[in-house]
């Protein structure tokens, strides 16, 4: 056995017989399925990056009890801000092998697994059973590097009623159990990367009410589990024209599904949470897991903002109007938003605090970048379609047409630019509009404005964790200072 997981390794576990579903049919083999195969090589092109030599040291970390079985860092519970650090870096790596665009890699849910076993007291409280199940269920998903995806918000068909007073059937809940496990029938929503990922795990980050007991569980299952079944939506990779022509909606989109449990058995050894409310609450909330999965989500966003503003500077470039003192104004108005953005991150590392024997990234920074980057990404796209103008729109309809002799002199003469040749004119602005103006472009703009949340959710959480009564104690410290009869001197006086 290798040392750490492959590419190899990671397509072979996906031949699995899960039941996914895309335009009306079922899929036989998702690696080699033109709707999902490129995308499936790019997550397996993940762990042979970690596998190389001159990688692994920075990527992985030698399990403990394993016999020198290493995984990525990503499932590394670090104890320290250094150790926050070397770990940070890794999942960088990873984000950029995808410039940013793959926001549900293997190193999110491994973030909220790892963050939620920091607390494993609270699992403990609610039931020494469910506490050693899920302990061990980390220390397997560590053990075998393996890509996990999560469904955690309930499908609402009418947004006036509870979670519970849903349609029969729809959301996921406990419809069964007995001595071997519980059985789950309903939907969930929203399997990003569920094509591409080993298992699932299942849980309900929206607040459950008294009530909804039977709603209020978590668990994880292989994705071949009998009786789930995956809808997809749309492949942007099967609508890509080619790599030349759509570059990353070809190649990265992890895609987006509705899960649908069909009296699905789970085993009491992979459920974590049962029938309590509050700890459906909790086992994000009252644990660092919140925080290590959507602090994974602000380092994966440094890389694909700091590629964003790239593009930017390399189309202004190629239209040559890098020195314009507006564009160069814009520009460097761009290149101090991704500054803040990877400040932010310095910032919510170096001002984390132990929680136990881990160091945990600081809460309320962590929110605060949340509301601050879910305005900026629609905002940060926008300003670079600005200064691209109609360069994006006047392109070739696809490779096609290079390789006709009547067209291809025509594309030389008006795809020129002061700074490269026509060809690669052409092929830098298709890439940019992949990014920019296309539906996958599109599906990027709403997830990073909604991924954590509406922003009533986000704000939300700023407020709760805002240090409120320091804030309002140094203006009651101002009121204190003076009176009303004493004018011109200080109440101390």
């Amino acid at each position: 056995m290798s040392t750490c997981k492959s590419g190899a390794d990671h397509i072979q576990s996906l031949k699995d017989g899960r039941s996914i579903y895309i335009d009306g049919e079922l899929v036989r083999d998702v690696t080699t399925h033109p709707a999902f195969a490129k995308s499936v090589a790019s997550a397996a092109a993940l762990y042979d990056y970690q596998a190389r030599p001159e990688n692994i040291e920075a990527m992985t970390f030698e399990v403990p009890g394993s016999n020198g079985r290493r995984a990525n860092r990503a499932w590394q519970m670090p104890t320290n801000l250094a150790e926050t650090v070397t770990r940070r870096k890794a999942l960088q790596r990873w984000a950029r092998q995808s410039y940013g665009f793959m926001g549900r890699s293997p190193d999110h849910l491994a973030s909220a697994l790892i963050g939620q076993k920091m607390g494993l007291e609270l699992f403990e409280k609610h039931s020494p059973a469910r506490a050693k199940a899920f302990s061990d269920y980390v220390d397997y998903a560590t053990k075998n590097d393996l890509f996990l995806t999560y469904v955690i918000i309930n499908p609402q068909a009418e947004r006036g009623k509870d979670w519970g007073g849903q349609a029969e059937d729809l959301v996921a809940r406990i419809v069964d159990e007995d001595s071997e496990g519980i059985t789950i029938r309903g939907a969930k929503m929203m399997g990003t990367s569920s094509i591409m990922a080993n298992e699932v795990f299942v849980a309900s980050l929206q607040p459950l009410k008294p009530g909804e007991e039977d709603l209020a569980f978590s668990c994880a299952l292989p994705m071949d589990a009998k009786g789930l079944k995956v809808l997809s939506r749309k492949s942007f990779e099967a609508s890509a024209v080619s790599v030349y022509d759509n570059p990353l909606s070809s190649r990265f989109d992890e895609n987006d599904a509705l899960m649908y449990f069909e009296d699905v058995k789970v085993p009491w050894d992979r459920v974590f949470v049962h029938r309590s409310v509050d700890m459906c609450r909790a086992q994000f909330h009252d644990t660092p897991g919140h925080v290590y999965q959507n602090y994974q989500a602000q380092i994966r966003l440094t890389v694909k903002t700091r590629f964003l503003v790239g593009l930017a500077r390399r189309i202004t470039e190629t239209i040559g109007t890098t020195d314009m003192p507006q564009v160069r104004e814009q520009l460097g108005y761009l290149a101090a938003r991704a500054g803040m953005v990877e400040g932010m991150l310095a910032g919510i590392e170096a001002a984390g605090s132990m929680k136990g024997p881990y160091w945990v990234p600081d809460r309320h920074l962590l929110y605060s970048a949340q509301v601050l980057t879910q305005d900026f990404y629609p905002q940060l796209v926008t300003l670079i379609r600005d200064l691209a103008g109609g360069a994006l729109i006047m392109l070739p309809s696809s490779y096609k047409d290079w390789s006709n002799p009547e067209l291809a002199p025509i594309i030389r003469k008006t795809q020129r630019s002061a700074s490269m040749g026509p060809d690669k004119k052409v092929k830098l602005l298709k890439a940019a509009w992949d990014a920019l103006g296309s539906e996958f472009a599109s599906r990027h703009v709403q997830y990073e404005m909604f991924y954590a949340g509406a922003r009533f959710v986000t704000t939300g959480h700023s407020f709760r964790t805002f240090d409120w009564a320091d804030a309002s104690g140094m203006v009651e410290d101002l009121l204190g200072s003076y009176d009303l009869d004493t004018p011109g001197r200080m109440a101390a006086e």
